[in-house]
């Protein structure tokens, strides 16, 4: 049993992410600014109410947990996307370290992930409301490469669509290369993707780096 802490719980991927921990036997805290929108009840969930933009809190909202997992998002449709991803991620990572934490697994984003070479923010492709925050990801996945030495941080990306759907159990997994089918469509139910993202927390494979997921 581990004793996680997910932040961003009651979001789309969250919620997902809290639902499989919680059935998979492990103790978690809930980490949202607003609390009512988690309905769930179980012995295993403690929810606490925090803004991880407040950096003299966040270290006493991770205490007591041996692993976080962030499904931060401050808002597709944020004008300051981009600034509130990096100053929120920096105060997440040093908490973090003040509370003890040793690993860190990030919901990443899709865009820095690549095809043939090249990086699907830089094909075109993307629509220009979610470019900041796909830009944003990427910078921190590569701040995270260059930098962070201390926590075992580990940024999981997801296929270029994360919809609602089955948990299968049936999927791949790669590491800087977007995942697509025979018929060239990358796809993830956030059931599957919150299964892997469980698994990687009971049996670590990764380290350092980024993997990333599809059928």
């Amino acid at each position: 049993m581990k004793n996680i802490a997910i932040i961003g719980a009651s979001g789309f991927v969250g919620s997902a992410l809290l639902k499989e921990a919680l059935n998979r036997g492990h103790r978690v805290t809930a980490i949202v600014r607003n609390p009512e929108k988690i309905t769930l009840n179980h012995p295993n969930l403690t929810i606490k109410k925090g803004d991880v933009m407040i950096a003299d809190s966040v270290e006493d909202l991770l205490k007591g947990c041996d692993t976080v997992i962030s499904a931060f998002n401050p808002g597709w449709s944020n004008p300051m996307v981009y600034r509130d991803t990096q100053k929120a991620y920096s105060f997440i990572f040093e908490g973090a370290k003040k509370a003890g934490i040793k690993r860190i697994i990030i919901v990443g984003g899709v865009g820095s992930l690549f095809i043939n070479g090249t990086r699907l923010i830089d094909m075109g492709v993307a629509e220009e409301t979610i470019l900041p925050g796909a830009k944003s990801l990427a910078a921190l996945l590569y701040s995270l490469q260059k930098d962070e030495k201390e926590l075992d941080w580990v940024f999981f990306s997801p296929a270029a669509n994360i919809v609602f759907g089955e948990r299968t159990g049936k999927f791949r997994l790669g590491k800087d290369d977007l995942i697509t089918d025979s018929e060239g469509k990358s796809y993830i139910s956030v059931e599957d993707y919150a299964l892997a993202m469980i698994d990687e927390i009971e049996n670590p494979q990764h380290h350092f780096e980024r993997f990333t997921i599809g059928y």
